[in-house]
């Protein structure tokens, strides 16, 4: 496991949770102006992609938020943003029932067949990465994701690990183990972030309920309604949605710790060992199940998404998006030929 020293957290930010929070609120939802596309899916849906174009030659890296988050999360603002900055194309993958309205994105789009996305839901992100290299096969796929949408990205590589879609890949924040997260969350601390997730999850189950009458026969509606941990909520509304059997199958079969050990593919995993949302002894053993294909960075601190590095709120620096973008252009360089240097001897051509 290697920690490295080079984030030094805000000292007006000292702790986990205004780390988390800064990292949520202090910054802005319109840093990129997008290209949106619906594309249709194999099974009568549509996902929603946000582009930002750059050369035809550039590579293209592909972002995934985490829950209930979207092309308009402000990290995922902020890293598209960089990437623009290096001159890279971008595409922003909005899981279902996750795509905001650009005119106001506090309201999300509700999706066509009757289910939403999940924790360990890697169907949509293989559509979209197939569909991106048969567009531009020439051009070098990367991916960055986050949280959520971390675990499903490490999980998609765990199940293709002969896969060469995607060059490289880097994660943040990832709740590696559902289940013990799940378990961390249940305290006074946890339920007040909670908040953040549980009121537009229930909006979009009920959603769902109301249109399709054999999910809500699936579902314990007024359960759903009255919980207030993740455990309770996934057990009555997400895993029976989705076809598994309550919320531990569902936090078994769809964790990424089950998948590390499988990963070809050179990737960052990012966290903080005081990231309010995992345990950290999940951090040690991912470290022992992880491929050697996966680099595993730990920071003393730094909270969930948050790295908020800076002597000053007005000279605010987002660490952890700076380095997994680092990152990733250190493997696309290595990836990319040299030009051949000019015989000795001969004149250069001019």
């Amino acid at each position: 496991m290697k920690r490295p020293a080079s984030f030094a957290p805000a000292w007006w930010l000292p702790g986990p949770h205004a780390q988390t929070v800064w990292g949520q609120v202090g910054r802005s939802r319109r840093l990129v102006e997008y290209e949106r596309e619906a594309v249709e899916t194999p099974d009568g849906d549509e996902v929603i992609l946000d582009h930002v174009p750059g050369p035809p030659d550039a590579p293209r890296l592909l972002l995934m938020h985490g829950l209930e988050g979207s092309s308009y999360s402000v990290y995922i603002q902020h890293l598209a943003a960089l990437a623009r900055a290096r001159g890279w194309k971008v595409t922003v993958l909005n899981l279902r029932g996750c795509a905001r309205d650009p005119e106001d994105t506090w309201t999300w789009i509700p999706n066509r067949r009757p289910r939403l996305y999940h924790s360990g839901d890697t169907g949509d992100p293989d559509f979209v990465i197939r569909l991106l290299r048969a567009r531009e096969p020439e051009t070098t796929l990367v991916a960055v994701a986050v949280s959520v949408g971390g675990n499903i990205l490490l999980k998609w590589l765990g199940e293709n690990p002969d896969q060469s879609l995607v060059a490289a890949a880097a994660t943040m924040s990832v709740p590696y183990d559902l289940g013990a997260a799940s378990r961390h969350m249940e305290t006074r601390v946890g339920r007040t972030y909670l908040r953040w997730f549980l009121p537009t999850l229930r909006e979009k189950m009920l959603f769902v309920a109301d249109r399709y009458p054999e999910i809500r026969e699936r579902m314990d509606v007024e359960a759903a309604k009255r919980a207030v941990d993740f455990h309770p909520f996934d057990h009555v509304a997400t895993a029976p949605m989705h076809g598994f059997d309550g919320a531990d199958d569902y936090y078994e079969r769809c964790s990424s710790i089950r998948f590390v050990g499988r990963i070809r593919t050179p990737t960052l995993c990012l966290s903080a060992r005081d990231d309010p949302f995992l345990p950290g002894h999940v951090l040690d053993r991912l470290d022992r199940e992880a491929s050697a294909a996966v680099h595993l960075e730990v920071t003393r601190r730094g909270g969930h998404v948050g790295w908020v590095a800076g002597v000053h709120p007005r000279s605010v620096r987002y660490w952890a998006e700076e380095r997994v973008l680092d990152w990733i252009a250190a493997r696309i360089e290595s990836a990319t030929p040299l030009p051949s240097p000019p015989s000795r001897g001969k004149p250069r051509s001019r």
